[in-house]
């Protein structure tokens, strides 16, 4: 092991001494000091040097010999040396701050995973680097929007904010290390107060690829450039640390929300838990998921509103959004995230929360993995403000893909759940209340419905039993053949027999224009409000071949309402919506024998009664004309006696044939009794039923039996004209049929 410098200078000094002393000559001596004088300059340089040589030339003065050369070799030992130890001495310095450099690398990369978080790892830098001996004073800088929030320091600093215009902003802008060693030179320098500084290093701390801090260091001595580049290293250090803390952040919220929207038995439950822990991670004050429902969002779950001081803002979390309102629709219409930290001046902000001051807001769509549009939106905030960190962000966007495919299942399972208890429920019940509740379930589940109506085969037409949003006694007054529910539904009966839905979108079609060619316009218009319709689903209900009703599902607001998802829920509801239908089918058949005559098939006077009632109650409202007829067949009793009752009972279903050969889209045929008919005609003046009746009148006179040919006496009655109850148009009805068979006049009026 070699002795050090100093011992070799102070050594090679008092052996020349000695030499001296004992009288050696001079050639003995001078080479001691020229070492002496070497050494020193070597290890502290040429001042020490030149210090030693002129004690060297002290030196040699006391004994005898010295000359000028003694001197020139002297001042030349100290200059050689010195240049010699140069290098030698920035070799010793840059191997110490290296070795200081690994330290620092070896203490980063040990302590900062332990730390829980990367708020904790942030706010525990400077006491870090003050116990590495960094000295100064040291900070960590967040960004704020429009300037820095001191989040931890050492010493503590008497400064919370300060403005991006200083070294700290030149680094977050350039993402690059910012080193001033003279802050008076530096033109954008912010001093702190009570700090003596002389030079400034900022490192930007980043966060998956984004500046999310700046470590900020500041003392009254220089910055080494071999400290620099250890302490950017650290920086690349803890940029790593972040990095990991926030894949780690990502894959134990993904989990743990996985777990939460798997322990949920409903839907509005598993939103619920997955809002409260969303808020949670993130630090957020409240949060809404909505759910699109036709013209409103509905609040699936919402958290940290407070009852007592907010109660507007509880109103509107209660009755949902109206369609356009709030970013929550801005977001479902544009299909992509939306962020705002000046929500107050957003032209769609919902007053209540606008009049609350809030400021930070950001929205974003819950995809579906079976629609191409995500009808659900996450909207999270907070009052203040708030700099959204590009972590976060994508942390949202992965939990929103979570989100969607869990609230997926929990819809499924919820339609499921629907259906199982329809069948529970409805199979006892009346069929006018079957449909009503077989429509609002199929609203409520297939994704952009907003209104609706159910149309149901009966007696020969198709006719409104249900509607939500429409006028049903309206709508009751119109029917359609099957010719005509197929020029609405458009895809074919082989299409319809297969429970095929289809949408129809006014961005494609003119919807009202369909519903003209198959309905009278001043009823679809009015109680079916055709010309605001702006998409329609349309499905079919078919059972063992034979499409038994058509479901109709629309929205008012939206062209684009429906979507695949829309056609996979009305499929899924097709078939047990037709098995339902089937069975009150099949109990309303056993309900309509009593109300249809055996012989000829008609409706008999029981159900003439009851259509006669529920007909006058619509007219009144709607305002339209309704008018029957009384009809008394002549030649009958002739049949009857002369040929038996069998060949009567003929003539009689030969007369129903007759009739329902001549039967108008809309008329009401009934076998009042015994030889007399009765006919219904709604929104139907005299005139025109005038004209119905004399065609019926001709079929009737065109059947003869055995040279015996029947014959019939009409009476007409029109509401409000003839009377407006049902006694007083079956009063007039019966006497103008009577003056008929008096006069010999095959119709009064």
């Amino acid at each position: 092991m070699g002795l050090p410098y100093p011992v070799i200078a102070l050594g090679s000094l008092l052996l020349g001494l000695l030499a001296g002393v004992l009288g050696y000559a001079d050639p003995y001596i001078l080479p001691w000091f020229m070492i002496f004088t070497a050494a020193t300059a070597s290890v502290y340089g040429l001042g020490f040097g030149l210090a030693a040589a002129s004690l060297s030339t002290l030196l040699l003065l006391l004994f005898p010999g010295f000359n000028l050369m003694a001197l020139a070799l002297l001042l030349l030992s100290a200059y050689l040396a010195h240049g010699i130890g140069e290098s030698l001495r920035k070799a010793h310095r840059r191997a110490k701050a290296l070795a200081k450099v690994q330290k620092l690398l070896a203490e980063a990369l040990e302590a900062l995973p332990l730390a829980e978080n990367r708020q904790a790892l942030l706010a525990s830098l400077p006491g870090r680097l003050a116990a590495l001996g960094t000295g100064g004073h040291v900070g960590v800088w967040v960004p704020t929007g429009h300037g820095f929030r001191l989040l931890s320091s050492f010493p503590p600093l008497a400064l919370e904010e300060v403005p991006a215009t200083g070294v700290l902003g030149r680094a977050l802008r350039e993402g690059q290390p910012v080193h001033v060693p003279h802050v008076d030179q530096e033109p954008g320098y912010i001093p702190a107060p009570g700090l003596k500084v002389l030079s400034e290093l900022a490192l930007p701390l980043r966060e998956r690829d984004e500046v999310v801090a700046v470590l900020n260091l500041e003392r009254d001595r220089p910055f080494l450039p071999e400290e620099v580049e250890g302490l950017t290293r650290f920086a690349q250090a803890v940029s790593l640390e972040l990095d990991r803390l926030a894949d780690l952040e990502e894959r134990k919220l993904l989990s743990e929300l996985s777990l939460r929207l798997q322990s949920a038995a409903t839907l509005e439950e598993g939103a619920g838990k997955a809002l409260r822990l969303l808020l949670e991670v993130l630090g957020l004050e409240a949060g809404t998921l909505w759910e699109a429902r036709g013209e409103r969002m509905v609040a699936l779950a919402y958290q940290g509103v407070a009852v007592e001081k907010e109660p507007s803002l509880l109103q509107v979390l209660r009755e949902g959004l109206p369609y356009g309102q709030g970013l929550a629709w801005e977001v479902y219409q544009r299909q992509s995230p939306l962020y705002t930290a000046r929500y107050v001046e957003e032209a769609k902000a919902i007053p209540a929360l606008k009049a609350l001051g809030w400021r930070t807001l950001a929205a974003f769509p819950i995809p579906s993995p079976k629609a191409q549009r995500s009808r659900r939106v996450l909207v999270v905030g907070q009052k203040g403000a708030r700099l959204w960190r590009k972590a976060e962000l994508e942390l949202l966007l992965l939990s929103c893909r979570t989100l969607g495919l869990g609230l997926e299942r929990l819809t499924e399972k919820a339609q499921h759940q629907r259906v199982n208890q329809l069948f529970l429920e409805l199979l006892e019940k009346p069929p006018e209340e079957l449909y009503g509740r077989i429509l609002e379930e199929a609203i409520r589940h297939v994704p952009g419905s907003e209104t609706g109506s159910l149309l149901v085969w009966e007696n020969g037409s198709y006719r409104y039993k249900a509607a939500l949003g429409y006028d049903l006694e309206g709508l009751r007054t119109v029917a359609f053949t099957q010719e005509d529910q197929l020029l609405w539904y458009g895809l074919g009966m082989d299409k319809a027999q297969r429970a095929e839905p289809r949408i129809l979108s006014l961005e494609e079609r003119p919807i009202a224009e369909i519903s003209h060619q198959t309905a009278p316009a001043e009823v679809i218009d009015t109680a079916g409000r055709a010309l605001e319709i702006q998409a329609n689903l349309c499905l079919p209900i078919p059972y063992k071949g034979e499409v038994l009703a058509f479901l109709n599902l629309d929205n008012l607001h939206d062209p684009r309402a429906f979507g695949e998802d829309s056609l996979e829920a009305a499929r899924f509801f097709a078939a047990p919506l037709a098995t339902l239908l089937h069975e009150s089918r099949t109990r309303e058949l056993l309900e309509e024998a009593a109300l249809t005559d055996p012989l000829t098939g008609l409706a008999n006077r029981r159900a003439f009664d009851r259509f006669l009632q529920e007909e006058l109650k619509r007219a009144e409202r709607y305002d339209y004309p309704v008018s029957l007829a009384v009809l008394d067949l002549k030649g009958f009793k002739a049949v009857n006696d002369r040929l038996g009752h069998a060949v009567g009972d003929l003539a009689l279903m030969k007369v129903a044939e007759a009739m329902e050969r001549e039967r108008r889209n809309g008329d009401r045929l009934f076998r009042w009794g015994g030889d007399e008919f009765a006919v219904l005609f709604p929104h139907t003046a005299k005139r025109g039923a005038i004209a119905a009746l004399l065609r019926y009148a001709k079929a009737i006179q065109g059947l003869c039996f055995d040279g015996i040919c029947l014959g019939v006496n009409i009476g007409v009655a029109t509401y409000p004209e003839d009377g407006t109850t049902p006694d007083e148009l079956l009063s007039a009805a019966d006497t103008r049929m009577y003056e008929a068979k008096a006069q010999g006049q095959v119709m009064v009026a």
